[in-house]
């Protein structure tokens, strides 16, 4: 609660190819853009996926541009949409397809806790029934 929870997502361009009418078509899906729901009613879209923590030499708990804070213990079902856009080539040059592919990914559930720290006059090493040990 209160602290930057990190959540990322990874997509990737694909080629698909196939046949329209007899003709050979190759149709690229690319990730344009990432929506994250953080299933406490807030969303966030994102021109990337984010990344973890140590990839962004950060450490722990820092803010990121796909983290959320939470303000209530409780365990949130995060998700995540990409939208891609299309393009299709019949051998020669590639064209934009009006409008995006999305697809979803979800469920994945985050158990958000509370974290009370307190000052000691000694060490859990030293004092293992000691508070927070």
């Amino acid at each position: 609660v209160g602290m930057p929870t990190n959540v990322y997502a990874a997509a990737s361009a694909q080629e698909i190819p196939g046949q329209i009418l007899g003709w050979d078509v190759v149709v690229r899906f690319e990730p344009a853009t990432y929506v994250f729901s953080y299933g406490d009613g807030t969303t966030v879209r994102s021109p990337s996926g984010g990344s973890p923590w140590s990839a962004l030499g950060q450490p722990q708990f820092t803010p990121t541009a796909t983290s959320h804070v939470y303000s209530e213990r409780g365990i949130y079902p995060v998700s995540v949409t990409v939208e891609y856009t299309a393009a299709v080539t019949f051998g020669s040059t590639w064209r934009d397809v009006p409008g995006v592919v999305t697809a979803s990914a979800g469920g994945y559930a985050v158990d958000v806790r509370e974290v009370r720290t307190a000052l000691v006059d000694r060490t859990c090493a030293e004092d293992p029934a000691g508070p927070g040990c």
